[in-house]
């Protein structure tokens, strides 16, 4: 089953960029977001309003309003008062909302979805589709992502496919040549350590990608960091051991950022990347990063397929992130009217471009193919290889474990536990298992 549905993922992913022949751009008709069986039109009606919350920058606050505004103007009596927080601050938030019972209507999450389907605080949107929500046009991948347990629960936002992000301008300067895909674990190690050396000055080849590359490390071993078939957790202490193991190695021989550097200096805060200022060569991100990276540096900025473990790279296309409605929503047919126009408007497609990953629908996908600019181009043609890679080594599509906001601090704190000397390698990740263990059996 699950093979099917990677390679259901992979075959609607590649569309991006062979959709050009399909012609059409989904304006009109359904494909706007409008219910598409004469259901209910919410265009018309009771004022209401609604609260949206999401998680990123100023720059996709910006461009979320905006897509926001669009909606309003074609919905006038659904006004929607949008809410968002940095990404280390925003699923603290949500669940003092969620626990005080004053969360937003929709809100957006990422692979931690099943934690709050496990809630059961999320609105089961089945109801809905095909009258105020669409989804003739939506990847059947992405749908079943979004269902559990039965239930729909979850509408992707946009999908992507997680690589290493390289600043040939440096490996230029170093006089080295820019890393490709099919390089593995060792040749990463020596790559980082060597650039390191060549450009000293507190000059770095690597973040630390021991907690943000783990599921991957562990697909690598044919293990996984959460079953969702079985329900279980897909890994063995002796499995993390290995990964963990591998980064201390790395960070001793000079090639990865100190950790004191990479707390203030976090790889997942674009403006405070340290690869946009040329101190950090390389650095693990999804594929819709790309752009926002690109746009705070002069350097040439490009992507490679992650180092190749023993199973293959690991990589899969995945729901980069997406809606959900909470289910005491007072007005989940507005919610669903929201989430449908989200992804199938064309001119909101236009708006938020590749932010949140690669469109959902066909439609859109062609549409921002055709208006491509060169970084998208290098985006399209990253996923377009990690699709054609799937076809060979299909991997499960990943599901954070339920508890995983407590699960994320745990392996936070792991790692810097071992980058500041605190624990022994062994020692760290015998508490790490045995810690994300009983987060797993507490939230299940």
């Amino acid at each position: 089953m699950m093979k099917k549905r990677m390679a259901a993922l992979a075959l609607g992913l590649l569309m991006v960029v062979t959709a050009a022949c399909s012609g059409g751009t989904g304006s009109g008709g359904a494909s706007d977001g409008q219910p598409s069986n004469g259901g209910n039109n919410a265009a018309g009606g009771e004022q209401v309003e609604l609260r949206m919350m999401w998680w990123g920058d100023q720059k996709r606050a910006d461009i979320t309003n905006e897509a926001l505004k669009l909606f309003e103007s074609k919905y006038p009596n659904i006004k929607v008062v949008g809410e968002f927080a940095p990404s280390t601050g925003y699923f603290d938030k949500l669940n003092t909302q969620l626990a005080s019972g004053t969360a937003p209507d929709v809100f957006f999450l990422g692979g931690n979805v099943v934690d709050y389907a496990n809630k059961e605080v999320l609105l089961d949107l089945a109801p809905y589709v095909g009258n105020e929500l669409n989804l003739s046009d939506m990847d059947k991948s992405m749908v079943e992502y979004g269902t559990i347990k039965g239930k729909l629960l979850h509408i992707s936002a946009g999908a992507n496919a997680r690589g290493i992000v390289v600043n040939k301008t440096m490996f230029e300067k170093a006089g080295m040549p820019v890393p490709e895909d099919g390089w593995d674990w060792q040749e990463f190690a020596a790559v980082s350590k060597d650039i390191s050396s060549k450009l000293g000055g507190g000059i770095y080849g690597t973040y630390n990608m021991s907690i943000d590359g783990m599921d991957i490390g562990l697909k690598q071993q044919g293990k996984q960091l959460y079953d969702m078939e079985k329900g279980t957790l897909g890994f063995e202490e002796a499995d993390a051991l290995k990964w963990f193991q591998y980064w201390e190695d790395t960070s001793k021989a000079g090639g990865v950022v100190p950790s004191e550097l990479q707390v203030s200096n976090p790889p997942g805060d674009t403006s405070k990347s340290l690869v946009v200022t040329g101190k950090v060569a390389m650095s693990l991100i999804p594929s819709n990063q790309l752009a926002a990276l690109q746009g705070l540096t002069q350097d040439e900025l490009i992507m490679v397929q992650l180092p190749r473990g023993e199973k293959g790279t690991g990589v899969v296309f995945e729901s980069s992130q997406g809606l959900s409605g909470y289910a005491k929503s007072k007005h989940p047919k507005e919610v669903a009217t929201l989430l449908s126009f989200f992804i199938n408007d064309p001119d909101v497609a236009k708006t938020l471009g590749n932010d949140r990953g690669v469109p959902v629908t066909a439609a859109n996908r062609t549409l921002l193919e055709a208006e491509a600019n060169e970084v998208e181009k290098i985006v399209y043609d990253y996923t377009s290889r990690v699709s054609s890679a799937t076809k060979t080594e299909p991997f499960a599509v990943s599901y954070n474990p339920p508890g995983f906001s407590e699960y994320s601090k745990l392996a936070e704190t792991t790692m810097y536990e071992i980058g500041f000397g605190r624990k022994q390698v062994d020692a760290a990740v015998k508490d790490f298992y045995n810690g994300t263990l009983k987060i797993f059996n507490n939230n299940q």
